[in-house]
């Protein structure tokens, strides 16, 4: 297996090979928040679907968007995000599916979060622009390898490769591949909300794989994914070369 030493935090510019974008998978995950609950007819319910359209309409072209709708106590916020590396396309099934499911699975829920693959929906009658999202989160983890204490340096190392870069780029997202040995590849995604500060992005990749360990050492492929970031690495491919997309942020 190669060394550690050789593994550089240069990134380069080489595409690899993705599965082809044309089917929105089912929801890896949601909660449905009991602090707080709503009436189908209620203003609140009114000011939610208008947010979801906005995000729907909103969130594709650039593959972010976050804004709110009403006034106290009824006001709600939402954001959502799609991975970035997904064209807008793909982006736009993905949060419209996420829109309905949302309501679906969690009706009369002031506050909820779904994740898909592709995207990310959430929103809440409290403001959460601009703060680390630590209390919704989940890993998720396949098979193990047969030489755990080398993988895993090799992994922490590849993840603190992808934090230093999705951190300081104005997207907030980043992807690698290295050799690990062999005929082996292992490849890492991470990304964060575009309403967090440098900073906070940072923080809350470090976080999160600083939990892989907890949870997945030794594990062929793990994630874990947050309502403001996520961690992933895999031994197969999953992501292609990331897009340029603009920062838009709409209070």
């Amino acid at each position: 297996m190669a060394s550690l030493k050789l593994i550089s935090c240069l990134f380069f510019l080489s595409p690899i090979a993705i599965f082809a974008q044309t089917v929105i998978s089912e929801p890896i995950f949601h909660i449905c928040s009991i602090a707080g609950t709503f009436q189908p007819d209620s203003p609140y319910a009114q000011n939610l679907k208008v947010l979801l359209e906005y995000l729907n309409l909103k969130t594709p072209p650039t593959g972010f968007f976050t804004s709110s709708v009403g006034i106290k106590p009824d006001k709600v916020y939402g954001l959502s995000i799609c991975r970035g590396d997904v064209s807008s396309a793909t982006c736009k099934l993905c949060v419209t599916d996420a829109s309905q499911q949302i309501r679906k699975r969690c009706p009369f829920n002031k506050e909820a979060i779904i994740w898909y693959d592709y995207c990310l929906v959430k929103y809440s009658d409290e403001c959460f622009k601009g703060e680390i999202d630590n209390k919704n989160q989940f890993n998720w983890w396949n098979g193990t390898v047969t030489n755990p204490e080398t993988f895993n340096l090799m992994t922490k190392e590849l993840m603190g490769c992808l934090a230093e870069r999705a951190s300081s780029v104005p997207d907030f997202f980043a992807t690698r591949e290295i050799d690990i040995e062999k005929g082996q590849k292992l490849y890492g995604l991470v990304q964060c909300t575009r309403d967090l500060s440098k900073e906070d992005c940072k923080k809350c990749l470090d976080g999160n794989i600083a939990e892989l360990s907890n949870c997945c050492a030794g594990k062929r492929g793990a994630r874990v994914v947050g309502g403001s970031c996520i961690v992933r690495y895999e031994t197969y491919p999953f992501f292609k070369a990331p897009q340029k997309l603009e920062y838009i942020i709409d209070a």
